[in-house]
């Protein structure tokens, strides 16, 4: 039995005249075709990650355009919402005030007439303090101009002091709520009468005649 000595490892055989780094085996190195290989795989890896993030973009452009077409139309759903329930608002109020309109006619009759006294004073005076926080509002005067829009004419005639269809009397006041006519001003009207020449004219006239008669020659 032989003795190892230790300290001692046992070396691959070195064929004579070979250098220690022989014995060491080496890679091989790469061919040619493997060079070309590898910088072409890089580049189509590239153009793969370039396609994919295209199509995020792509997908992203869309999904924005689909979320501010939604919150479009949710601000103008909103709107409608918002607009039709005031319309129903003043419908509901308009209805309401419609049927109170009577009483109102015969309050203003009552304060015409000075029978507006009293406990009914008091009352018919809450009630116009509550119409009027509703938004009714009160129209037509005696001397303005006819519009067909707000006055209904109830009574006709002919009269020489006035240029255009003029309200002179006021039968029944009219009423709106906001831009909402509830009932039209029920007046009688008169027109200038036919041929007549109108004040406004015959006073120019008059000027004109007093000033040529002082004129000196």
């Amino acid at each position: 039995m032989t003795e190892e000595t230790p300290g001692f490892e046992e070396k691959p055989d070195v064929p004579s005249g070979a250098t220690p780094d022989d014995a060491e085996p080496k890679a091989a190195a790469p061919s040619e075709e493997e060079e070309a290989a590898a910088p072409a795989g890089d580049t189509d890896q590239t153009v793969g990650l370039t396609a994919q993030l295209d199509q995020v973009r792509t997908a992203l452009t869309e999904r924005t355009a689909d979320l501010q077409r939604l919150q479009a139309e949710y601000q103008n759903y909103r709107r409608r919402v918002e607009r039709d329930r005031v319309t129903v608002k003043e419908v509901a109020v308009a209805n309401l005030l419609s049927e109170i309109l009577p009483v109102l006619d015969d309050v203003g009759r009552a304060r015409e007439h000075g029978e507006l006294v009293g406990g009914f004073k008091s009352v018919a005076e809450s009630l116009e303090t509550v119409v009027a926080k509703l938004g009714l509002q009160q129209f037509g005067k005696e001397g303005e101009p006819f519009d067909p829009t707000i006055h209904e004419a109830l009574m006709h005639s002919y009269a020489p002091d006035v240029t255009e269809t003029t309200c002179v009397a006021i039968l029944q006041p009219g009423y709106r709520i906001g831009e909402r006519t509830i009932r039209p001003a029920r007046v009688a009207v008169a027109e200038p009468q036919p041929g007549a020449t109108p004040a406004a004219a015959k006073e120019e006239k008059t000027d004109d005649e007093e000033s040529g008669g002082t004129e000196e020659v």
